[in-house]
């Protein structure tokens, strides 16, 4: 198991390495002129040149990549041309809204599709199997910003319960992030618990058929020990890694519900940062959210090791 876990931790500061280098090479195949854009009508002469000087554009991509990959090292992201400000406090704020987004329909939403799933299973082919798996099935099909559309309009339209559109400041207090993020947190919350739910369930079902779990019925075991302590457990060792990719898919910045809603979260300014050309900004977002989904997968397959019984036990061969 050491040897397997070694090979993970490996594999992903590889994975990152790789990442790196693909992340720069595709913003530079981008067309245009970051400084030129930045500068507009004033992007002449030494004003233009003064620009690329200062942000290293007048130097080749492999020694661009170079100072890169040396502030990364050193933890320095580099600065934002459009906004002339260190990359840090660019993406920092906007990180954190992101994260108490994310974090909130992730704590929320989980939970309850687990829950959902194993119901579905237990009453597997029968009307509340229907109808759960029906729900979910319907919300897996639907686009965010549909989804996103439809809930502003009962909630803060018809009804007026919510905040149709997030109004607030960039660094906002988390108390009044929380007052505004109640649609945004129920927009992803239906899309993830949709497919965490599906996954539980198929899941839960083979468990529930395995010799096991049926020995345990014959000796007569109480039904909620039988699921909570014993099928669920195994159960939920397929779905890990499918809930590590939904919190990083949070964690990374839903582009189109932050769009939708108005949410100043890293979404938006992704968006922000290709229309203004601020290559820098680009290049420390991608990353960023490549840096996500590999430790969260990293995470998913150590916890897998961890929790599998066949490898948890496993010896390492000399």
């Amino acid at each position: 198991m050491l040897r397997l876990v070694i090979q993970r931790i490996f594999a992903a500061f590889v994975t990152l390495g790789v990442v790196s280098m693909v992340v720069f090479a595709a913003i530079e195949l981008l067309p245009g002129d970051a400084c030129q854009a930045f500068l507009g009508q004033m992007a002449q002469g030494q004003r233009l040149a003064n620009c690329r000087a200062e942000h290293q554009l007048d130097k080749s991509p492999i020694e661009r990549y170079g100072i890169w990959a040396a502030g990364l090292a050193q933890g320095d992201l580099g600065n934002s041309i459009k906004r002339s400000k260190p990359l840090e406090e660019v993406i920092g704020p906007r990180f954190r809204n992101t994260v108490i987004l994310g974090l909130t329909a992730a704590g929320i939403g989980i939970p309850m599709a687990i829950a959902l799933g194993v119901i579905a299973a237990w009453f597997r082919e029968r009307k509340v199997d229907f109808w759960i798996s029906g729900v979910a099935i319907f919300f897996m099909t639907i686009p965010d910003f549909i989804t996103g559309t439809l809930l502003i309009s009962l909630f803060s339209v018809w009804l007026g319960w919510l905040p149709g559109i997030v109004i607030m400041r960039v660094d906002a207090p988390i108390t009044e992030v929380f007052s505004q993020i109640g649609l945004p947190v129920l927009t992803l919350m239906l899309v993830m618990i949709a497919h965490i739910m599906r996954m539980v369930r198929s899941s839960m079902i083979d468990v529930l058929a395995s010799e096991f779990v049926m020995m345990a019925t014959l000796k007569g075991l109480p039904r909620w020990r039988l699921l909570l302590l014993h099928a669920l457990p195994n159960a939920l060792l397929p779905a890990i890694n499918l809930i590590a990719l939904n919190i990083a898919w949070l964690m990374g910045g839903v582009l189109v519900v932050e769009v939708v809603f108005n949410y100043p979260g890293i979404g938006r300014l992704s968006v922000n940062a290709i229309a203004d050309r601020d290559l820098p900004l680009v290049q420390a977002i991608a990353l960023l959210m490549a840096a996500i989904y590999v430790s969260l997968n990293l995470l998913a397959d150590l916890l897998t090791l961890m929790l599998s019984p066949k490898l948890r036990t496993q010896r390492v061969q000399p």
